[in-house]
C-alpha cells in the first residue's frame, strides 16, 4: 500500500499557472484575510462558504487523490495550492482533510467510500499524534480491542486538526499486531470531540476521546504505521508550501510599508538597517522556496521525498517564524495591533512551526534518514 499522490494525472505548467490564479482569485474575492477575521476568535474553525467554493466548485477537495475517487494532480499541484492558501491564511480544511486524511485513506486501499465523500468536500480529520504532538508509532495514544469481530477504540487523541468540524475521523490505534488505521463517525456513542482554543485563529483543533467507540478497520496486521509515515511526508511538503506562501505575504506587506512610510522626511525603507533586514527576509523566503521546489521534484521517490520533506519543513518553518516576526517589528506600533494583519501571520507561523513536529524533531528524523 502506498500513497497515491504521484499516481493521479499531473497538470501541465500552464495548467498549474491557471490553478494558482484561480485559487488566488477566489481567496481575493473572499476578502483575503477578512475570511479569518470573520471567524469567532474563541471558536476557530472553517469558512464553510469559502471551502464550498474551493473544495467543491473548484475541485480542490480531490487534489492529489486517486483518479478513481475523482482526484487530479499530485504533489506539485498540492504545493501550488497550499502556497496560495498560505498567502491569505485561508481558513479551509485542505491540509487537514484533503492532504492529511486524504493521503492516509488513499494509502489504505480499502476506503473507497470515505475517499469519495472526502473528494466531494466532506471534511475528514486525522487523529494520529502522540501526546507530544508529533507522529510516533511507538506512542500512539489510542488502543484497539476486538469484540465480536468489531474493532473498539479507547484513548485520547490530543491534537486533531479541524476535528470539531469533521464528519469522519481517521484514527491510528495500537493493537496486538501493531498500529492500524480505523474510520470512526464522531457522532457515534463513545466519541467525545472537544474544540480547543488555538493561537492561530485561522485553524481549528480538537481533542477527541474514545471510550468503547466502534470503528471500521482500514488496515490490518500493523500496516497503518507505514501508511501514516508516507502520507505525512506529503503533508510536510504541503505545510512547507503553505509556510512559504505566508512568509512571502509577510515580506510583501513589509516592503510595501517601509516603501510608503516616511520618517525624518525619508522613506523608512531607505535606512540601512531596514534595508538589511528586508534583504535577510528575502533570503529566507527564497531559501524556503528552493526547499519546497526540491521536495516537489522528489515526489516520485519515497526515500528521497522523506529526506526532502524533512529539510523543507526545517527551512520553511523557521523562515516563516522569522519573517513574520520581522514583519511585526518593521510595522512599528501598528504591527502590534489587532487591526493590522501582521499578528495573524505571526500566529500562523508560530502554530505551523510545531504543527507536525518542530524543527528539532525534523532535524532528528533527517539525521536518522541519512544514517548520521
Amino acid at each position: 500500500m502506498t500513497s497515491t499522490v504521484t499516481d493521479s494525472t499531473a497538470l501541465s505548467d500552464a495548467e498549474l499557472d491557471d490553478l494558482r490564479e484561480t485559487v488566488r482569485s477566489v481567496c481575493a474575492d473572499a476578502g483575503g484575510t477578512a475570511a479569518v477575521r470573520r471567524l469567532p476568535e474563541d471558536s476557530p474553525g472553517i469558512d464553510a462558504e469559502l471551502w464550498d467554493t474551493l473544495g467543491r466548485q473548484v475541485g480542490l477537495a480531490a487534489l492529489g487523490l486517486p483518479e478513481a475517487a475523482g482526484g487530479v494532480g499530485g504533489l506539485a499541484e498540492i504545493a501550488v495550492v497550499c502556497e496560495e492558501l498560505g498567502r491569505t491564511l485561508a481558513p479551509v480544511p485542505l491540509l487537514s482533510s484533503t492532504v492529511l486524511a486524504g493521503q492516509v485513506l488513499a494509502g489504505c486501499g480499502t476506503a473507497d467510500t470515505a475517499l469519495a465523500r472526502l473528494a466531494e468536500g466532506r471534511v475528514h480529520a486525522l487523529a494520529v499524534a502522540a501526546p507530544d504532538g508529533v507522529w510516533r508509532p511507538e506512542a500512539v495514544p489510542v488502543a484497539v480491542a476486538w469484540h465480536g469481530g468489531v474493532p473498539v477504540l479507547d484513548g485520547t487523541a490530543p491534537f486533531v486538526l479541524d476535528g470539531a468540524d469533521a464528519e469522519a475521523l481517521v484514527v491510528a490505534a495500537t493493537g496486538t499486531d501493531g498500529v492500524d488505521l480505523f474510520l470512526v463517525d464522531p457522532r457515534e456513542p463513545g466519541v467525545t470531540v472537544r474544540r480547543v482554543p488555538t493561537l492561530d485563529i485561522s485553524r481549528g483543533q480538537a481533542v477527541v476521546t474514545f471510550s468503547g467507540a466502534r470503528a471500521r478497520a482500514l488496515t490490518a496486521g500493523g500496516e497503518g504505521a507505514d501508511v501514516v509515515t508516507r502520507a505525512l511526508d506529503v503533508a510536510l511538503v504541503a505545510l512547507a508550501a503553505e509556510q512559504l506562501g505566508g512568509a512571502q505575504a509577510a515580506l510583501d506587506m513589509t516592503v510595501a510599508h517601509v516603501r510608503d512610510r516616511t520618517q525624518f522626511g525619508r522613506a523608512v525603507g531607505s535606512f540601512q538597517a531596514v534595508k538589511h533586514t528586508c534583504a535577510d527576509m528575502l533570503l529566507q523566503v527564497e531559501s524556503a522556496r528552493s526547499a519546497v521546489v526540491r521536495a516537489v521534484r522528489a515526489a516520485t521517490a519515497p526515500d528521497a521525498l522523506a529526506e526532502a520533506a524533512a529539510v523543507a519543513q526545517v527551512w520553511c518553518g523557521e523562515a516563516f517564524v522569522s519573517v513574520a516576526a520581522e514583519c511585526v517589528q518593521l510595522h512599528g506600533g501598528m504591527g502590534f495591533t489587532w487591526e493590522h494583519d501582521a499578528h495573524l501571520y505571526f500566529r500562523r507561523a508560530q502554530s505551523d512551526a510545531v504543527l507536525l513536529g518542530g524543527a528539532a524533531h525534523h532535524r532528528e528524523r533527517l539525521a536518522g534518514l541519512l544514517g548520521w
